[in-house]
């Protein structure tokens, strides 16, 4: 766990645990909103669920590829604190229209079913009962089954969106095989504890690839001055460490099923991952 010292994975209620399906649509949480703004088809892709193999049993995910043998330039995309729903999916078989094997999985299944929960505190429980330990080894598990099934090993990227931003940083600081990371508005602080003990902040300078950050400067969870702090500490690892805030968009402005959607922020946004991901060698 270099660059993530202190984390140790919690010990589970029960072993050997098996999700068998994902959530089957959106959760009931704050600001839902029934109409996405984007529906990606899956014309020319290999897309559907599977099951994640980690230490103690099995998580349900969702790839999207293009068709053929690959291998495929592999991109995770962390899901926010809502579960893999449909705007989830619909990112990875976007991705895959890229010529990405994309994939993803439900992290929080252990801790509750996310489709069940309609309080945001409730959620957040849910949410913060998950190690960061354990976190960031469920992701290289992910890696491993899209390394099997025509995803390349040498070209790993990752993404994520609110809660999966922080992920993508501190995973930026776990993998040295990660090419590179793209942070959707991602927490770069936070009080410690037990489960979650280091911020972004706190691990910031030991990332292993390049960081791409993507902040709504109207949002008022996440502070511009301390996405800034963070990205300064991060560039003394050496590493390229770039920020975007969007003056317009807020949090959430990429999650186009929800108020927060701010079009023309998520479509630029999109454009500088992708070629995030190809100038560092991931695409």
């Amino acid at each position: 766990m270099d660059g993530l010292q202190g984390l140790m994975p919690a010990p589970l209620a029960r072993r050997g645990f098996m999700m068998t399906s994902l959530i089957a649509g959106f959760t009931m949480a704050t600001e839902r909103v029934e109409a996405q703004a984007i529906h990606t088809n899956s014309d020319g892709l290999v897309a559907g669920e599977m099951q994640v193999p980690v230490s103690d049993g099995t998580l349900p995910g969702y790839f999207a590829r293009p068709v053929g043998n690959g291998p495929f330039p592999t991109v995770v995309v962390v899901e926010e604190v809502f579960g893999v729903h449909e705007y989830i999916k619909d990112t990875c078989r976007r991705l895959a229209k890229l010529g990405y094997c994309a994939v993803t999985v439900e992290l929080y299944a252990r801790q509750g079913d996310l489709s069940k929960v309609t309080d945001m505190k409730d959620i957040m429980a849910i949410v913060g009962r998950a190690p960061d330990a354990t976190v960031m080894t469920d992701i290289d598990a992910l890696a491993s089954w899209a390394y099997d099934n025509a995803g390349d090993s040498n070209r790993l990227g990752i993404t994520g969106f609110c809660r999966g931003g922080r992920a993508v940083w501190l995973y930026a600081t776990h993998n040295p095989k990660l090419k590179a990371a793209v942070a959707w508005y991602g927490p770069v602080g936070g009080d410690p504890n037990p489960l979650q003990p280091q911020s972004v902040m706190d691990v910031a300078a030991t990332i292993k690839c390049p960081v791409l950050g993507l902040y709504g400067a109207r949002d008022p969870g996440i502070p511009p001055p301390a996405v800034e702090a963070a990205a300064a500490v991060a560039r003394t690892s050496g590493n390229a460490v770039e920020i975007i805030e969007y003056p317009t968009a807020a949090h959430a402005f990429h999650a186009d099923y929800r108020p927060s959607y701010v079009r023309d922020a998520a479509m630029d946004g999109w454009e500088k991952m992708h070629a995030w991901f190809r100038k560092y060698g991931v695409a």
